[in-house]
């Protein structure tokens, strides 16, 4: 089985991440992951953590000359801005400096859709600080730099991934354009919203400026790619072990998602049964489906097609224009506490989401094929393909459309 466990505060002296269960054999760099955490900060609308962070990376287990060795690997993610908070967020008894007070000041002002309110009364805290610091969407920089580890065991086997904004508030890409594939990579990151469709991506980036003009902060909707990926990941037999199931959990974690959906998920709700389905054709190369409504999952298995799998991020809850609040140490009515954040995080929640996709994927390939090389797994992989009836193979084409059939 293949686990992830982070740890660390955003504004700590670091953040750990620790993968267990990876065969030997997958190639993995500092410069492959730091790549990967560069790609996290991109995106119009970002706060100014973006610009000064460094995201100091090193290895420190599980890897030998480039490859795993089948032991756990483990990361470490510095936080530039630990200097500034070794009071504050001192792991032992301190008296706070002058220096160190304003900051360090309780917060007893939680913010509206935060973790700040819920965690104070669980937990038993007094004042956020101990909730926001673990809360922050700072620890999605582990998740990040151990997606990419994944993604490099998934390419071993032919499996790429990418990711996409489809929307920035009310913008939204047409349905009708094209996918990105794994080779437009560079193209979306390059893009100041990555977005694949520029005439939308010009509309996008005039609805942050408007939303900054206003204080205001905006939601969108990533999408997630997946190429290559052979039928019967995941299983029915349980709820647990449903391939979608399984995504949905994982997206759903990451900080400020607040809806799923595989392939056309809503707005297949809206269609009649007779064109909610992907009706299946014989072809020359094996057996197509007509459309992709699904997004390449059946009865929480891996069809062998495209996977499409959507998360829709709320807009972000520090607002400049500080909502209103309650002042736990007094009871009185106050605005809350106003963070350092972003306008708009959609790009990065994008990059987030496919690292988080790319765990899962690593998951459920090991649960199905095993080993503990990555040339075990392939010969594994390779085997179970081979034994698939000619009658039943799945067409090489991702999407077979009904024209073209």
């Amino acid at each position: 089985m293949l686990r992830v466990l982070t740890a660390g505060e955003s504004h700590g002296p670091e953040l750990i991440a620790i993968m267990e269960g990876l065969p030997a054999g997958v190639p993995v760099t500092a410069s492959a992951i730091q790549a990967d955490l560069q790609r996290r900060k991109l995106g119009y609308g970002r706060g100014s953590r973006m610009k000064f962070e460094q995201d100091e990376l090193s290895l420190s287990g599980g890897v030998r000359h480039g490859l795993t060795m089948g032991s756990p690997v483990a990361l470490r993610i510095g936080n530039t801005e630990w200097p500034k908070w070794t009071e504050v967020m001192s792991p032992e008894p301190v008296e706070l400096t002058e220096k160190s007070r304003g900051r360090g000041a309780a917060l007893t002002r939680p913010r509206p859709g935060h973790a700040d309110l819920v965690g104070m009364q669980k937990y038993g805290f007094d004042e956020s600080r101990p909730i926001l610091e673990r809360a922050s969407a700072r620890e999605t920089a582990a998740r990040v730099a151990l997606g990419a580890v994944a993604r490099a065991f998934l390419g071993e086997l032919g499996i790429r991934l990418v990711s996409h904004t489809l929307s920035i508030g009310p913008v939204r890409v047409p349905d009708d354009a094209p996918l990105p594939g794994p080779d437009d990579v560079a193209l979306l990151d390059a893009d100041p919203l990555r977005c694949f469709d520029a005439a939308t991506s010009e509309r996008m980036v005039a609805e942050v400026d408007d939303a900054k003009k206003d204080g205001d902060t905006l939601g969108g909707i990533v999408e997630v790619l997946a190429y290559g990926l052979p039928p019967g990941l995941g299983s029915h037999v349980q709820w647990d072990r449903r391939l979608d199931a399984k995504l949905a959990q994982a997206l759903m974690s990451i900080q400020a998602i607040k809806g799923v959906e595989v392939g056309d998920g809503f707005e297949t709700t809206r269609r009649r049964g007779s064109q909610a389905h992907d009706e299946l054709f014989a072809t020359d190369g094996g057996i197509a489906r007509g459309t992709d409504k699904a997004g390449g999952t059946e009865g929480g298995m891996s069809t062998g097609t495209l996977l499409r799998v959507r998360a829709g991020m709320k807009p972000i809850a520090t607002v400049p224009h500080a909502l209103r609040t309650i002042d736990v140490a007094t009871g009185e009515t106050a605005s809350a506490h106003h963070q350092r954040s972003d306008v708009c995080a959609v790009p990065a929640a994008g990059v987030v989401a496919e690292a988080m996709t790319a765990i899962v994927l690593a998951e459920v390939v090991l649960e199905k094929f095993g080993g503990d090389s990555v040339a075990e797994t392939r010969r594994n992989l390779e085997g179970y393909l081979e034994a698939i009836p000619d009658t039943q193979r799945t067409a090489a084409d991702a999407l077979a459309h009904d024209a073209d059939l």
